[in-house]
């Protein structure tokens, strides 16, 4: 997954703590305050514990999507947190190879994937592919303005 997502053209890669980041970012002169990625691969509890990450083999592939998107696929985003801050979605979030919304920040319409498989290889393509045109939008927008 790490190999294809790398191969998006302008993608910078980010390591920290056993976790990569993947940013758009073609120049590679992004200033840290907008160092935002598009889609990350998580590989421990370290930010939540109910994707239950702490398995052999297991990770976390999240995608961050345009509002249209990712209404189009579960509705409005959840605004309830639980006492552990994890947003009600009604999703199980340890299982396995199922789109879902994120645990923490599907309110900012990001979606994930615990452990990638058969059943989500065909979605998941397309939203990484989208995922990373919005961030290529962004940053020219954002060139567009520096420069006006």
């Amino acid at each position: 997954m790490t190999e294809h997502i790398k191969s998006f053209a302008g993608t910078r890669v980010m390591e920290a703590y056993g976790d990569t980041f993947f940013l758009y970012d073609p120049d590679g002169d992004l200033p840290p305050e907008r160092q935002m990625p598009f889609a990350t691969i998580v590989t421990s509890d370290n930010y939540e514990q109910v994707s239950d990450l702490n398995q052999p083999g297991a990770y976390r592939l999240n995608i961050g999507l345009t509002k249209a998107t990712y209404t189009g696929l579960f509705g409005p985003v959840p605004t309830e947190r639980d006492e552990q801050g994890v947003l009600r979605t009604g999703f199980d979030h340890a299982e396995r190879d199922r789109l879902m919304p994120h645990p923490v920040y599907a309110s900012q319409y990001w979606v994930c994937v615990v452990s990638p498989g058969e059943a989500t290889a065909d979605a998941v393509g397309p939203l990484l592919v989208e995922a990373h045109e919005f961030a290529a939008r962004k940053h020219a927008n954002h060139a567009r303005r520096s420069q006006a």
